[in-house]
């Protein structure tokens, strides 16, 4: 008897539109058409097809990566966000730093030695 596997968790699992793709790949994609298809016609033939078809690829490269790359639950934009924040605008190593209270009074440090000898001092006057 056949079966289908159910995953554990179902928030993982997305809804399809159409041609079992999702609204964000649908819309990645559909931009990539709309822009890299007019960007072939018009450079066909000043680059010839094989140039032409090379710049169409590398124009419509960055909407595929953008609908398909998603890294625990968050799409691309979200990823290069944490990755610009951390990397960038936040501080690097951030080492843990006090406050000295006691630096003003380490000049005036006295021994323990320097203390008995004062107290044992004989009065030169008497």
């Amino acid at each position: 008897m056949p079966y289908v596997n159910v995953p554990n968790d179902l928030s993982k699992i997305k809804t399809k539109i159409a041609f079992n793709l999702t609204r964000r790949q649908l819309i990645c994609f559909g931009g990539a058409a709309a822009v890299g298809i007019p960007v072939y016609l018009l450079t066909r033939h000043a680059l010839g097809g094989t140039g032409a078809m090379f710049l169409m690829i590398a124009i419509m490269l960055p909407a595929f990566f953008m609908a398909m790359y998603e890294r625990d639950g968050l799409p691309f934009e979200k990823v290069a966000r944490n990755i610009i924040r951390a990397k960038f605008l936040r501080p690097g190593v951030r080492p843990y730093q006090t406050q000295n209270i006691y630096a003003p009074f380490a000049g005036k440090e006295v021994t323990l030695e320097q203390k008995t000898q004062e107290v044992k001092k004989p009065d030169a006057g008497r």
